[in-house]
C-alpha cells in the first residue's frame, strides 16, 4: 500500500503546483518578499503608505454557488467570487486589500481544475491590486464527493486609523446610497437551486427567456468588486458608513453598520428588481420579506453620507463607471438598529 493507492495524489500535487505558480506570481507587488512554495507568505507594509496602520482581515467563501460550477464544469468564475467578496468586506471599513491566501480542498485532485479556479483570483487580485500571496491545496479522499470542491479566502488589508470606516457618525437625515449588484453575487444559492434545479427541473443549459441568458450563465455571474468605484472616495470625508449586502440581504447587513436608535428608511421604488431575482420570486413563490433576507435584489453596496453630500457622491461613482448609483432611502430616528421598507417595486 502507498499514499496513491489509498488517495492522495502527490505528483497531481506538484503538477497543480506548477500550473498555479505563474498564475499566482502575475499577482505579486514590490511588497511581497517571498515565492510560492515557501512555508508562509512574506509581505511587507511599504513605509509612508499609512500614517498610522491598520490591518483589516475577512475570510468567506463562495458556499453552495459551487454546486452550479460543478454542473456547469465551469471553475474560473468563483474564483473571481472569491476574491471580490473579500474584498468587499473590509472595504466598507476602509481597507485596501494587501494580499490575499485560499483554501482549496477536494477529493480527488485534478490539476486544470485547480488552474482554473487560480486563474480566476489571479485575474481579481490583479484588477484589485492585491497580491496573491499563497494558499493550500488540500487532497481529501473519501471526504467530497467525486468532482466536488470547497474553496475559502482570506485576505488582508490596511487602512489609516483615522480613514476608518465605522459607522459611527451616522445621524438622522442621512442619505442611503444604493450601488447595484452584477446578480445573486455569492449568496442565496440554496434557495436559487432549489427553486431552478429541484422544482423546476432545468438544467444549467436551459434557456430562460426572462433572463436572456441560459441558468448556468445567469447563476455564474461573478461577484462585482466595488473597490474601483470607491477607492477615490475613501480619502475624503464623503462616507459615513458602508454595508456590503450579503447573505441577510438589506435586512440583515445595514443594520450591522448603524448605530443604535437609528433605522435606514429603504424606498424600494427607487429601483427596479433585476430579472434574476423577479424570476427567482416569481418561480418559487417566494414572499417579498424572505427574498430581501436572502438575495441583495440588485443592491451589493451601500453607502452612507451626510444628505448635502448625496450628490457628490454619486457623481464620483458616476464618473468611475458607477452610473447605477443612487438614492434609495435615509437614516430616521426610532428603536433600532434595524431597516423598514417603503413603497413597492416598479412592475417590470
Amino acid at each position: 500500500m502507498d499514499y496513491k493507492a489509498s488517495g492522495v495524489d502527490i505528483d497531481a500535487g506538484n503538477e497543480a503546483v506548477r500550473r498555479i505558480r505563474g498564475l499566482a506570481r502575475s499577482t505579486f507587488t514590490p511588497a511581497v518578499l517571498s515565492d510560492i512554495g515557501s512555508f508562509g507568505g512574506l509581505f511587507r507594509l511599504e513605509p509612508g503608505r499609512f500614517r498610522e496602520p491598520v490591518l483589516v482581515a475577512s475570510a468567506d467563501g463562495v458556499g453552495t454557488k459551487l454546486k452550479v460550477a460543478f454542473m456547469a464544469n465551469k471553475h474560473d468564475s468563483v474564483g473571481v467570487d472569491l476574491v471580490n467578496h473579500c474584498v468587499n468586506d473590509i472595504l466598507v471599513q476602509g481597507a485596501e486589500p494587501l494580499f490575499f491566501l485560499d483554501y482549496l480542498a477536494t477529493g480527488r485532485l485534478r490539476p486544470e481544475v485547480a488552474e482554473s479556479i487560480v486563474g480566476g483570483m489571479a485575474a481579481a487580485c490583479r484588477e484589485n491590486g492585491c497580491a496573491l500571496l499563497g494558499g493550500e491545496t488540500a487532497e481529501m479522499p473519501g471526504f467530497y464527493t467525486e468532482g466536488e470542491y470547497d474553496l475559502a479566502g482570506f485576505i488582508v488589508g490596511a487602512a489609516d486609523r483615522e480613514r476608518l470606516i465605522t459607522g459611527r457618525g451616522i445621524a438622522e437625515g442621512d442619505a442611503l446610497i444604493g450601488v447595484a449588484s452584477s446578480g445573486l453575487h455569492t449568496n442565496g444559492y440554496s434557495l436559487a437551486r432549489r427553486i431552478v434545479f429541484d422544482q423546476l427541473g432545468l438544467d444549467v443549459d436551459s434557456h430562460v427567456g426572462e433572463l436572456g441568458a441560459t441558468v448556468g450563465a445567469a447563476l455564474l455571474e461573478p461577484h462585482r468588486s466595488y473597490l474601483p468605484l470607491v477607492r477615490p472616495l475613501l480619502e475624503g470625508a464623503l462616507i459615513k458608513g458602508m454595508a456590503h449586502i450579503t447573505g441577510g440581504g438589506i435586512t440583515d447587513n445595514l443594520p450591522r453598520v448603524l448605530p443604535a436608535s437609528t433605522v435606514a428608511r429603504v424606498d424600494l421604488s427607487r429601483w427596479s428588481m433585476p430579472p434574476i431575482f423577479a424570476w427567482l420570486m416569481a418561480q418559487g413563490r417566494v414572499p417579498l420579506d424572505d427574498m430581501l433576507r436572502t438575495f441583495n435584489m440588485g443592491v451589493g453596496l451601500i453607502i452612507v453620507t451626510a444628505p448635502g453630500k448625496a450628490d457628490q457622491v454619486i457623481d464620483e461613482l458616476a464618473a468611475r463607471g458607477g452610473r447605477d448609483a443612487r438614492v434609495i432611502g435615509e437614516i430616521v430616528a426610532g428603536d433600532g438598529p434595524s431597516v423598514s421598507y417603503t413603497g413597492r417595486f416598479p412592475a417590470a
